[in-house]
């Protein structure tokens, strides 16, 4: 059985280029309350969204992260670790709240792939921005978090002014494992290498993009040395890492 909603998540696309036109208050309104009914560790609800409106501050952002196009998103969601309010709860109370960093990081990337899957329910494109770990120290300084807080994933949101070619994923064979893990089938590997190659990314449109295995090759052997510094920055926000 397939629903509406199983089709639109299949049909997922990475959005790049929005119409400008607003997104109505009421329709943010329900993409947030589906973010706070998203299920989180323990029920403590260890994640928030910083929604960011001021042009100047999205202008900074597609600066730290390099991607020009981030300025350009109708919408920009921020998903953070919050263990922060609850930290001011115990203190109140003379306890210590656990500093969980990798709840809360759970309980973030829970909230954006279900806000996700709402805005495109209702027509929107979204596009992910891991790129606010390309300098996390930047957007903490930029957005004000405190203590206890922590970037994980941005979101740009907006009525859809592309229709990209559906990427090609890797099988499911290869990713979906019974009772125990199985090594990768080098055929099947070498099948979606050769798939790849017939995807066209729409911000070079006029050359397919490289085999997985090259991507994959290209990507790990450059230099990250600001997202090597995630845990230590994470430590500097008070978490126990």
């Amino acid at each position: 059985m397939t629903t509406e909603t199983i089709r639109t998540q299949l049909s997922h696309r990475t959005i790049r280029k929005f119409t400008g036109e607003p997104i109505a208050p009421d329709t943010l309104a329900q993409l947030f309350d589906v973010a706070m009914h998203t299920p989180s560790s323990l029920g403590m609800q260890g994640a928030s969204i910083i929604h960011v409106t001021q042009q100047a501050l999205k202008d900074r952002l597609a600066e730290i992260g390099n991607q020009p196009y981030v300025k350009d998103a109708t919408g920009y969601l921020l998903f953070i670790v919050d263990t922060h309010r609850n930290d001011a709860l115990t203190e109140a109370e003379g306890a210590r709240y656990p500093r969980n960093f990798i709840s809360g990081f759970t309980d973030a990337c829970l909230m954006a792939q279900n806000v996700c899957v709402a805005a495109e329910s209702v027509g929107l494109g979204v596009n992910f921005y891991g790129n606010v770990h390309n300098d996390a120290r930047a957007i903490i300084e930029l957005l004000q978090l405190p203590e206890l807080t922590f970037p994980v994933v941005g979101m740009g949101l907006g009525w859809p002014n592309q229709n990209p070619q559906l990427k090609p994923r890797l099988p499911r064979q290869v990713r979906v494992m019974e009772n125990h893990y199985v090594e990768a089938d080098r055929d099947l590997m070498a099948a979606y290498d050769t798939e790849m190659t017939s995807y066209y990314d729409l911000r070079n449109p006029d050359q397919p993009v490289k085999s997985f295995s090259t991507q994959v090759t290209g990507h790990y052997s450059q230099p990250l040395d600001l997202r090597d510094e995630t845990l230590k920055i994470a430590r500097e926000q008070g978490f126990d890492v």
